[in-house]
């Protein structure tokens, strides 16, 4: 259930579920399965100074992969409990919003906006502080939901009743992603992006379930109707 008193998309949410960050199996296991997808697409670190800037951070879930790529990791995000977590994993803290991030004009070589975009009330907005902080050539990473039909159904009215799915509560409809928008907006933002529909391997979730995988892979698909993940880069 999701938790008294508190509305759909409430921020406390994170801080109340802040032990389950780095629970695998746990309410933000999908998360973890994201974040190595997201790597997938990140090039190795060009320097010994290259910086990974994680928008919305939560508990740090890309600091593994950040580490392994050779990037230096500042985490933004205004959950205190979270960016605890996230420090304790290696990443730089900084609180902050991500709609006025406080880091100086193109000094992130990545920057990855993941599981946010749904969150807010302007994810244009967002995308225009991924493309400030992003030096010519930078690599931007988002994923998101859509705002579609099927999302809300899929998304919310089944997975939020599912054992394992995401926490009941966690997500508004109402915010969810409009694609056409976010596409219009980013040329004009200095961004060249491509949108791809996403979904976890359905085998690798009967494993998972089984004890039998640590993680599961996710995969691409033609529809970004519900799920979907953008790869872009500053111009």
């Amino acid at each position: 259930m999701m938790s008294e008193g508190l509305r759909r998309n409430d921020p406390a949410q994170y801080d109340q579920l802040a032990d389950q960050w780095w629970d695998g199996a746990g309410g933000f296991a999908m998360l973890h399965w994201l974040a190595a997808s997201r790597a997938e697409h990140i090039p190795p670190a060009s320097s010994a100074d290259a910086l990974l800037v994680d928008l919305a951070c939560g508990g740090g879930l890309m600091a593994p992969h950040a580490a392994r790529l050779g990037y230096r990791h500042v985490g933004v995000d205004l959950g205190l409990p979270g960016l605890r977590l996230a420090g304790a994993h290696g990443v730089l803290p900084l609180r902050g919003s991500v709609l006025a991030v406080p880091l100086t004009d193109e000094c992130a070589d990545v920057v990855v906006a993941g599981e946010i975009l749904e969150h807010v009330d302007d994810d244009v907005a967002v995308l225009a502080e991924a493309a400030r902080l992003l030096r010519p050539g930078g690599t931007l990473i988002i994923d998101a939901i859509a705002d579609t039909w099927l999302a809300d159904l899929i998304a919310v009215r089944i997975l939020e009743r599912v054992p394992g799915g995401p926490p009941p509560g966690i997500h508004d409809p109402a915010l969810f992603v409009d694609r056409r928008r976010l596409l219009a907006a980013a040329p004009g933002l200095g961004l060249d992006l491509e949108l791809v529909g996403l979904r976890p391997s359905v085998r690798d979730i009967v494993r998972w379930r089984l004890g039998r995988r640590a993680g599961v892979r996710m995969k691409t698909l033609p529809t970004t109707a519900v799920l979907f993940a953008g790869y872009g880069r500053k111009r």
